[in-house]
């Protein structure tokens, strides 16, 4: 026969035991979550589509990787850029400092379509600035770039393609007017 105190501390620890069952924090039991997903960075490749041509760019879309975009390279792939990406259209305004790379850069609006393309020298501190006030985003490439693909004003961004890089990057797509 059980005393009533040995027999409420055996139903306690069978209660305790069920509630660590049922919650998944038993010894043991397997909990069925989705492992985390790494959120990728500035330094990470992503594959994108301008005009007819697919290209490898570090997206950026944090405050300070797009004040450091690409200062202190000193190499960039025939096929690699950096792609800025801005939370509602602006007039766009860049300048060379600490960037040894002769580059080009690509001004595209909120639909993805290239709208002015401008070169820029290593080291020049004058600032580009856009003739158009509704931009989004801004793709910089090797010197010659755009020319040599046959990428001029009218070309377009895969939307699709950046957005996913956005979302791989931990930020919400949404936030920059895309899915």
């Amino acid at each position: 026969m059980f005393s009533t105190a040995g027999k409420r501390q055996r139903i306690g620890t069978a209660c305790a035991a069920a509630a660590l069952l049922l919650l998944g924090a038993a010894p043991g039991c397997a909990r069925h979550e989705p492992a985390p997903v790494a959120v990728r960075t500035a330094e990470d490749w992503f594959p994108l589509r301008v005009g007819s041509r697919t290209i490898q760019v570090q997206v950026v879309v944090y405050p300070p990787e797009m004040e450091r975009g690409l200062m202190f390279r000193r190499e960039l792939g025939a096929d690699q850029g950096m792609v800025f990406v801005y939370p509602e259209p602006i007039r766009m305004s860049f300048w060379m400092r600490n960037t040894a790379l002769p580059l080009d850069i690509g001004f595209f609006n909120a639909r993805g379509e290239l709208k002015e393309v401008y070169a820029m020298l290593p080291f020049d501190e004058t600032t580009i600035q856009s003739h158009d006030a509704q931009l989004q985003f801004a793709l910089e490439m090797n010197q010659g770039w755009f020319q040599r693909n046959g990428i001029h004003p009218g070309a377009a961004l895969d939307l699709a393609a950046l957005s996913a890089a956005i979302a791989a990057r931990g930020a919400d797509p949404r936030m920059f007017g895309l899915r």
